[in-house]
C-alpha cells in the first residue's frame, strides 16, 4: 500500500493540542433525513474552524457518480464548488477545541484512507473518536429519534442504544475506521440515527439536532442548537397538519406509534440525561452546573503552568 500520508496535505500553520475528541461525519451513504449533511454544514457554518488536513478528491472521489456543482449565470460560468474532505480544528460553544472530519465519503482507496485517518489519530494524540450517520426505519416522527450505538464505549451503548440487531449491513468508510480503531483499543463510538422512513428523503431538522445531542453525550462538547430546534418545530407542525388532513397517513403514524411504544416498554433503557428516578434536571440545575463548570474553567485558566 502506498504511503497513506500522500492522500492529504497538512497545514503546518495550525497547532493542534493533544487529547482532543475527533468527531466524524461523511456524506454519501444513506444520510436519512439529511442528518449528516445538515450536521456538518451547521457546524462548519456556526463554529470557528481551521483546516488541519485537506484530502485530495482526485485520489478518493468518483466525479461521475457525484458531480461537483458549477454555477451558470445567463451566458457564462461564475463559480465552481470542488468536493471537500478535510480534518478541521473547531471550537464548541464554550470555546473548547475538537477535531472535525467532514466532507464526502471516499469512493476509492478505503484501506489507504482508513490508514491515513488512523495515522492522524495517533500522531495528533486524539482522545476519542465519535461518528454519526442515519438510516430510514419504520418509526413515527411523534417520538424522539432513537439511536443504535456501536464501538467500545459500553457506557454509551448501555444508556443510549435502543436497537441492537444481529445482522449484516452495507458498510461505509467510517465503519472500517471504527473497526480498526477498536482493535487498537482506541475509545470509539458510532451513532446510527433511526429516522422515520417517510421523512428519509427530506431535510429533517430534528435529525441534525439528534446528531448534535449524540456527539455531546459522547464528548461533553456543547453546540448551539436553538436555530435548528426552531426549524424542527416548524417542520413538525407542517407534518402534523398533513397527517391531520390525510386519513391514510394518520393511520400509518398511529400504527407506528403503537409498535414503537410496545417495543420501548420492553426495554430497560434509561436516558443519559435523566437521573435515577427518570427525571430531567430543571433549568436552574442545568444553569448551576454550567456556572460551576465555567468557574472551574476560569480558575484553571488563572493557574500558572506547571514547571518542567
Amino acid at each position: 500500500m502506498r504511503d497513506p500520508r500522500g492522500l492529504y496535505d497538512l497545514n503546518s500553520d495550525v497547532v493542534v493540542p493533544t487529547g482532543l475528541h475527533l468527531v466524524a461525519a461523511l456524506t454519501g451513504f444513506a444520510d436519512a433525513g439529511g442528518a449528516v449533511s445538515q450536521f456538518s454544514s451547521y457546524l462548519l457554518d456556526t463554529l470557528d474552524t481551521e483546516v488541519v488536513a485537506q484530502f485530495d478528491p482526485d485520489e478518493l472521489l468518483d466525479y461521475r457518480a457525484r458531480r461537483p456543482i458549477i454555477y451558470f449565470d445567463q451566458d457564462h460560468l461564475t463559480g465552481y464548488e470542488p468536493a471537500r474532505l478535510s480534518l478541521d480544528l473547531a471550537r464548541d460553544e464554550l470555546g473548547r477545541p475538537f477535531l472535525l472530519l467532514s466532507g464526502f465519503e471516499p469512493d476509492f482507496q478505503w484501506n489507504r484512507f482508513s490508514a491515513a485517518v488512523i495515522g492522524l489519530v495517533e500522531s495528533l494524540g486524539v482522545a476519542s473518536t465519535t461518528w454519526v450517520h442515519s438510516i430510514p426505519m419504520p418509526v413515527p416522527h411523534t417520538r424522539p429519534i432513537g439511536v443504535t450505538v456501536s464501538g467500545n464505549r459500553s457506557d454509551l451503548i448501555d444508556s443510549m442504544s435502543v436497537w441492537r440487531p444481529h445482522t449484516q449491513v452495507p458498510s461505509n468508510a467510517l465503519h472500517l475506521i471504527e473497526y480498526r480503531l477498536q482493535s487498537l483499543d482506541h475509545p470509539t463510538v458510532g451513532f446510527v440515527l433511526l429516522i422515520p422512513h417517510y421523512l428519509a428523503d427530506t431535510e429533517y431538522p430534528a435529525a441534525a439536532v439528534a446528531a448534535l445531542e449524540s456527539i455531546s453525550a459522547s464528548t461533553g462538547l456543547i453546540f448551539p442548537t436553538d436555530e435548528l430546534r426552531a426549524q424542527g418545530r416548524e417542520f413538525l407542525a407542517r407534518i402534523d397538519d398533513q397527517v391531520a388532513e390525510n386519513g391514510e397517513l394518520a393511520k400509518l403514524v398511529g400504527t407506528l406509534e403503537e409498535r414503537h411504544d410496545a417495543y420501548m416498554e420492553g426495554t430497560t433503557l434509561r436516558s443519559p440525561l435523566t437521573d435515577e428516578d427518570g427525571e430531567l434536571p430543571s433549568a436552574d440545575e442545568i444553569a448551576a452546573e454550567l456556572e460551576k463548570f465555567l468557574a472551574f474553567r476560569r480558575g484553571s485558566d488563572d493557574e500558572p503552568p506547571l514547571a518542567s
